[in-house]
């Protein structure tokens, strides 16, 4: 079905269809992906000692086994109170990755194991992970300068020398 140029259905369609480009590139991460606000007590708790992860990033089951694990979180001790460790297990599960991506459990529930991780990563040297402003894969803050805001645009990647 085709409307004349100047009809008010054609007017009407164009104008929702730039309306559902704009909402999905204001929400779409890198790739295409949804990128979900980080919950501030996530934030708080989990960027404390790393970059808070966005969910994501892993599948309901490997952020339910970490979750679960707190007491030896990649050796050491992250327990929290249950209420919070509640908050969180129930947001990231809610959140978890899907698809390609978030389906897969890598080893260990390592991000930086994963298939996805480490074919986004290949050109990376074994030297560049070592470097004192690296010191390894997990430090997603060293190269990508958003990684705190759940950004990893490979634009806006900076490698350290």
């Amino acid at each position: 079905m085709t409307f004349p140029i100047h009809s008010p259905v054609r007017r009407s369609l164009i104008g929702l269809g730039a309306l559902l480009c704009f909402n999905v590139a204001a929400t779409a991460g890198d790739h295409g992906r949804t990128r979900v606000p980080l919950l501030p007590a996530y934030q708080q708790e989990c960027g404390a000692c790393h970059v808070a992860y966005p969910p994501g990033l892993l599948p309901a089951a490997s952020w339910q086994r970490l979750m679960n694990n707190l007491p030896r979180h990649f050796g050491t001790d992250a327990s929290l109170d249950a209420a919070t460790a509640k908050q969180l297990d129930t947001w990231l599960v809610a959140n978890a990755g899907t698809g390609k991506r978030g389906s897969e459990e890598p080893p260990q529930d390592r991000i930086t194991r994963s298939r996805w991780f480490t074919r986004e990563h290949d050109e990376i040297s074994a030297s560049t992970w070592k470097l004192p402003a690296v010191k390894s894969a997990a430090n997603c803050i060293a190269c990508h300068v958003h990684a705190d805001k759940g950004e990893f645009n490979e634009h806006d990647v900076r490698i350290p020398r």
